[in-house]
């Protein structure tokens, strides 16, 4: 699955993952989730307030609510989702000040790079389908 997540804290990278919803059929096997798993367990605090999180693509709505909830300081994300968006495309929860955190982000960064590859990863599923 193309789409990975990356938190960084004190400038060490603490946690990495990918999507993993087909090979674990879990709905919320998100690389975000997974990520905020990882980090709070090797941080021993469900607070990441000084971390900042690198994502392939705009976070949706469960991911942009896990990274609100865990304190995230920032999102740096490529491309933009325009279906589910929820940094800023679709819903702006990342900044909604309804919520107890919000967090910084800033999206579009190689934003045609990590369009193309998610872009080039499903079209390669597609065409595999029709093979089949």
């Amino acid at each position: 699955m193309p789409i990975g997540a990356v938190i960084v804290s004190d400038g060490k990278i603490i946690a990495r993952a990918h999507n993993q919803m087909e090979k674990t059929q879990i709905a919320t096997a998100h690389a975000e989730i997974l990520a905020i798993n990882k980090a709070c367990k090797k941080l021993k605090s469900w607070r990441l307030d000084n971390a900042e999180m690198y994502i392939t693509v705009e976070p949706c709505a469960m991911c942009a609510g896990a990274i609100a909830n865990a304190r995230i300081k920032k999102v740096y994300f490529g491309a933009y989702e325009s279906k589910s968006g929820c940094a800023i495309s679709k819903y702006p929860v990342l900044s909604d000040n309804g919520l107890n955190h919000t967090t910084e982000f800033e999206g579009g960064i190689e934003r045609e790079i990590c369009a193309n590859i998610i872009k080039n990863y499903f079209k390669g599923k597609r065409n595999r389908k029709s093979l089949d």
